[in-house]
C-alpha cells in the first residue's frame, strides 16, 4: 500500500509540471501580444507623422522593383483634402458617395441624409447599410471632402471633388 506522503509528493510533482507548462505557454502568448502592440503603435506613429508638406505617393513592390499606384484601393485610408487632390485618391466606395453628392456633370446634388445617400449608391436603406454610409460620410466630412451642413445632412463642398 502506498504511503500518504508518497501520494502527496506525486501530486505535487504533477501540479508543478502543469504550472511549468502553463508558464511557458503564457510567455509565448505574451511575446505574440507584445509584437501586435508594437506593430499597432508603429503604424499609429507612421500615420500620424506629417509628410513635411511634401506629397508622398504610395509605392507597391511588384517583383523586383517598385510600381506606382495610380488610384486608391478598397480599404485604403481617406486622405485629408488639399488643393489639387482629386476624388480619384479615394477608395471606390468613397468615390461613389462623393459622386452621389456632386451630381451629374459636377453640378451639386444638394444636401442628402445617409438614407438618401445609401439609395443613391445602390444600397438598400436598411439600418446596417445606412450606418456604414454614415461612418464613411462622417469620415469624408472630417477630412474636408464633404460638408455636414447640419447634423446628418451632407453636401459637396464648393470647388472640391468636382462640385461647382
Amino acid at each position: 500500500m502506498p504511503s500518504v506522503m508518497g501520494l502527496l509528493e506525486e501530486r505535487e510533482r504533477a501540479a508543478r509540471q502543469r504550472v511549468d507548462a502553463l508558464q511557458a505557454e503564457l510567455r509565448e502568448a505574451e511575446a505574440v501580444w507584445e509584437r501586435f502592440v508594437i506593430a499597432r503603435e508603429t503604424v499609429a506613429e507612421v500615420l500620424a507623422e506629417p509628410c513635411g508638406g511634401q506629397e508622398v505617393s504610395p509605392v507597391v513592390v511588384v517583383g523586383e522593383g517598385p510600381a506606382r499606384v495610380v488610384g486608391a484601393v478598397p480599404g485604403s485610408v481617406v486622405p485629408v483634402w488639399r488643393e489639387g487632390l482629386a476624388a480619384a485618391a479615394l477608395a471606390p466606395d468613397y468615390q461613389q458617395l462623393v459622386d452621389a453628392l456632386t451630381g451629374e456633370n459636377g453640378s451639386r446634388a444638394g444636401a442628402m441624409d445617409c438614407r438618401q445617400l445609401a439609395v443613391a449608391v445602390g444600397l438598400e436603406p436598411v439600418p446596417a447599410k445606412v450606418e456604414g454610409v454614415r461612418s464613411k460620410v462622417k469620415r469624408l466630412a472630417a477630412r474636408g471632402w464633404l460638408a455636414e451642413e447640419r447634423p446628418g445632412m451632407f453636401s459637396a463642398v464648393v470647388g472640391r471633388c468636382g462640385g461647382s
